[in-house]
């Protein structure tokens, strides 16, 4: 049985097999539409989501499926003291597939290590989110029409971004890929990811603090939120939220084919102005996202559709 706890889980040609699929089912809808007939998909968030959730639930109600699970912890035997472990060997009597959001690093893979089904990560504290990574090069494909010679600017929290050390991961992969690491200080990436990820690899990236030193250099700039959540008190988070606006002037300073990405939910990092321009491609993002986690889906099951 397979699952996924990070985009290392599949070769490179795993991968662009997975994306071609997301691109047929992109185009092809009606040909998926049954494909996972009797099939149910647990989602089971014990952190607050919004697109990632409906994201799988819609992905398995597009592919015929069905759907159950909980939003958050408190609405689940969690709140009673139940691991993660059991909950999992419960949830495998009930579903054919487990998608997982966790606060706590390691959580999801806790679970595949006793599962009787497939168990997708959807996210564990401030370490993974494989499927934003599938996700985010879904939409660098099909918008750049490759993965490699790229230069990929990523601004905002770099430390605590799970979707940051996830995209890092996966495109060291790719030939010629160049990184530019917009941050403060406080929120730089962390040393694992940088020496670990990025120097081991011998990719070249640059550290700097100004997104208008970066943006003319850019093909992709990756914005983050800074994430309220992940800090330990409010008078940090209050002086680090704003550190990063991206708005109309900003822009005119990117290429002409530059394309700006964000996980969201977005809080003040882009301007809404930034909305009506063409390489604002965010909310696009988001609909590569349904496609993908319905490739994902049927390849972790097994389902093939002719």
């Amino acid at each position: 049985m397979r699952h996924c706890m990070s985009p290392l889980d599949f070769s490179v040609e795993e991968l662009d097999q997975m994306l071609d699929l997301a691109v047929d089912i992109e185009h092809n809808p009606e040909k998926y539409s049954h494909a996972c007939e009797g099939k149910k998909i647990a989602t089971l968030f014990y952190e607050p989501s919004t697109r990632t959730r409906l994201s799988f639930e819609a992905a398995m109600l597009n592919l015929g499926g069905k759907v159950l699970g909980f939003s958050s912890a408190q609405s689940s035997s969690a709140a009673k003291g139940e691991s993660v472990a059991d909950t999992i060997r419960v949830i495998s009597c009930f579903a054919d597939i487990a998608a997982i959001r966790h606060p706590k690093e390691g959580a999801a893979y806790v679970a595949s290590t006793v599962s009787g089904i497939p168990v997708i990560n959807a996210g564990d504290g401030g370490h993974q989110h494989p499927t934003q990574t599938l996700t985010d090069l879904m939409t660098i494909r099909s918008i750049k029409g490759k993965l490699g010679k790229l230069t990929i600017g990523l601004c905002g929290d770099l430390k605590f971004g799970r979707t940051v050390h996830s995209l890092i991961s996966a495109l060291v992969r790719y030939p010629g890929i160049r990184f530019v690491l917009i941050s403060p200080e406080e929120l730089r990436v962390p040393d694992y990811v940088r020496d670990d990820v990025l120097r081991k690899n011998n990719i070249p990236f640059e550290e700097v603090i100004r997104l208008e030193d970066a943006l003319p250099d850019l093909d992709v700039l990756y914005m983050t939120r800074v994430q309220k959540e992940r800090f330990f008190n409010e008078e940090d988070y209050v002086r680090m939220k704003d550190f990063y606006i991206l708005d109309k002037a900003k822009m005119e300073l990117a290429k002409e084919d530059m394309c700006v990405l964000h996980p969201l939910p977005r809080v003040n990092e882009i301007s809404v102005e930034v909305d009506s321009d063409p390489r604002a491609c965010y909310f696009r993002q988001v609909q590569y996202g349904v496609y993908i986690r319905m490739a994902l889906i049927l390849t972790l099951l097994g389902v093939k559709v002719c």
